[in-house]
């Protein structure tokens, strides 16, 4: 079952990067965009090459319009993408000022008990997010610039949310399969490396 977890929480992560890396380009694009437009409707551009200026910005040089809506659709996705492996993984931060100094014993109790906690917070996350959308599905609400559908923007989400879920409740089942059994079944080396 943990390589298929893992497998699924490598592909949210590939999905989550795939989106960053378009985000980031449009950003570029539309900031590029926006630059030349400012240029374009400078004194110089205005006064001297008013016929070029007239052109170039006839053929829609500009910000992308609705690039914060986007942005903000596909942060929100992103976000829900890495979740995954960074819970089968360990590789949430942490402050182990406290924890080094317990007994593994405790701190194997302690780790059942965030797992339980952070399963049980991603649940209620993705249920949230689902009602959210369906309440957006409901209402018809649009964005304001480029009108698409509020839902859209959330479908993305609560699919990532939904497989965060799914990792986190594995995750804090197999802990608890752990401390009742004594026996490690998920690889020791999980963790964030210090």
């Amino acid at each position: 079952m943990y390589p298929f977890m893992l497998k699924l929480s490598r592909l949210m992560a590939y999905l989550g990067g795939l989106m960053l890396i378009a985000l980031i380009l449009m950003a570029c694009v539309s900031i590029v965009g926006r630059s030349l437009n400012g240029v374009l409707h400078s004194d110089f551009f205005q006064g001297g090459l008013k016929g070029f200026a007239d052109w170039a910005l006839a053929l829609g040089i500009g910000p992308i319009n609705g690039d914060f809506e986007l942005i903000e659709a596909g942060i929100a996705f992103s976000i829900f993408s890495f979740l995954p492996l960074c819970q089968i993984s360990g590789g949430h931060a942490t402050v182990d000022i406290f924890t080094s100094q317990m007994s593994d014993r405790a701190n194997r109790i302690l780790r059942v008990i965030i797992d339980i906690l952070f399963a049980a917070v991603i649940v209620l996350i993705a249920v949230q997010l689902l009602g959210g959308m369906q309440s957006k599905m409901r209402s018809g609400q649009t964005t304001l610039l480029i009108q698409f559908p509020v839902w859209w923007a959330y479908a993305p989400s609560v699919v990532g949310a939904a497989v965060a879920a799914i990792i986190s409740i594995y995750i804090a089942v197999v802990r608890l399969a752990e401390a009742a059994t004594g026996q490690a079944i998920l690889p020791a080396d999980l963790g964030a490396d210090h």
